[in-house]
């Protein structure tokens, strides 16, 4: 489709459109980390250079705070969001999910699910917010999580078709994990102060599937992570990273595949798979690397472990693979390179900022965005080369979303498209 058009500036009060850009045969971004959940993109003609005012092709401010992803069904946008109502340190919360038209940025509508109320809000971590992790959807309608707060199923136009709050725990910090979509089902995985278990929602009722309970004897049990689908020997699993363990789990029934124990809670990246290979990071107190054998049966720990690192490490951004490189940021701003079957390093850069957005591959390059709002641009391979940066000026958190030749960048209080 080729648009072209501009739209002025008063026309539309929260919404700064320069021109609208000729969309590619735009791929599916229906999830966190896009089509694979991995962060790869197989768009391309995307940019490399951009400014608060330059190649923005609009921007749309968002009520309130989350920093949960945007994900892209057809011309729509979707987000979650969390408004405060009322005043002092623990305000009342109105969860929210807002629909941009893709093309202008417009909202098209905004929509609250629900509530948090003097008696459920929880405290969140400053880095974290009530709204945090990324919607999904199966291109026919949507879901969202916001923790124990709810979880609900929306129409594309949204109407809502199902909600629940049966996943019940205490949360720390706030929610994170985002949830994925497992042929009839909507798994997420819940660990809290007291409670670790992982669930599976029915993707038409809402109803609890399943529940698998994990024994954490630490004395903080909490995460936030997001867990993955692969495929192992023509088997489907879920691989769901949580405090002091990762475990896959048979998507019928959520039983207990295999497990490897380790040390860490807060984990926070979203796992990655290949070259036959899990990677995930272990996060606080020091994050472990690690890259794993999946396909072991029961405790795991002391036989499928190929290859572990302790130099920093990141706890918050998700893993990239490129070819046969696994590229990682740390939350201070160091990337480095591995070879990803033995663990090789081969580059370290200190590329500045901090970071808690995962990166993306797209275009035969791999963006970082840091929290100051500068995304680094870089070639992949075997040494560092550095393409380009561009700063929005302002704070981020979230991670990138591709939609045609164009990025979307979720800063604090705005929806960036940015474009040629």
């Amino acid at each position: 489709m080729s648009v072209s058009r501009i739209i002025s500036l008063c026309v539309l009060s929260t919404v700064s459109v320069i021109t609208a850009p000729a969309l590619l045969s735009a791929e599916d971004w229906f999830e966190f980390r896009g089509p694979t959940g991995q962060g790869h993109s197989s768009q391309t003609s995307l940019p490399t250079a951009w400014s608060p005012t330059e190649h923005v092709l609009w921007n749309t401010k968002i009520p309130g705070v989350g920093w949960s992803s945007p994900i892209i069904v057809g011309e729509k946008v979707f987000v979650t969001t969390a408004v405060p109502e009322g005043d002092g340190p623990m305000p009342e919360q109105s969860l929210r999910v807002i629909c941009l038209d893709l093309e202008s940025g417009k909202i098209l509508w905004d929509k609250e699910i629900f509530q948090e109320t003097k008696e459920t809000v929880q405290r969140i971590h400053k880095k974290n917010s009530h709204a945090s992790p990324t919607p999904i959807s199966d291109g026919k309608v949507l879901y969202v999580h916001f923790g124990t707060h709810g979880t609900a199923c929306l129409t594309l136009d949204g109407d809502v078709v199902w909600k629940t709050n049966a996943l019940k725990y205490e949360m720390q910090h706030g929610n994170g994990g985002s949830p994925i979509l497992v042929d009839d089902k909507l798994v997420v995985i819940c660990d809290g102060k007291g409670s670790n278990f992982i669930a599976a929602l029915d993707r038409k009722t809402g109803e609890i599937a399943w529940k698998v309970e994990r024994n954490v004897d630490g004395r903080k049990k909490f995460s936030f992570a997001t867990p993955l689908l692969i495929t192992v020997n023509g088997e489907e699993q879920i691989v769901a990273p949580g405090t002091d363990v990762i475990s896959g789990h048979s998507p019928k029934d959520g039983k207990e595949i295999w497990h490897l124990d380790y040390t860490g809670y807060s984990v926070i990246p979203r796992p990655i798979y290949s070259h036959g290979l899990i990677f995930v990071t272990t996060s606080y107190d020091r994050p472990t690397l690690l890259a794993i054998r999946p396909d072991g049966k029961g405790d795991v720990t002391e036989t499928h472990l190929a290859w572990s690192n302790k130099n920093q490490i990141p706890h918050t951004p998700s893993l990239l693979v490129v070819g046969d490189e696994l590229y990682t940021v740390s939350d201070k701003g160091i990337a480095q390179c591995f070879d990803a079957k033995t663990g090789k390093l081969h580059w370290k850069e200190r590329v500045g900022g901090n970071y808690s957005a995962s990166p993306l591959f797209a275009d035969g390059k791999i963006y970082f965005q840091s929290e100051e709002g500068e995304t680094t641009i870089i070639a992949p391979g075997t040494t560092y080369k550095e393409i380009s940066r561009n700063h929005l000026k302002e704070p981020t958190l979230a991670s990138y979303a591709v939609a045609g030749d164009t990025l979307l960048i979720r800063t604090k209080s705005q929806l960036y498209r940015i474009g040629k």
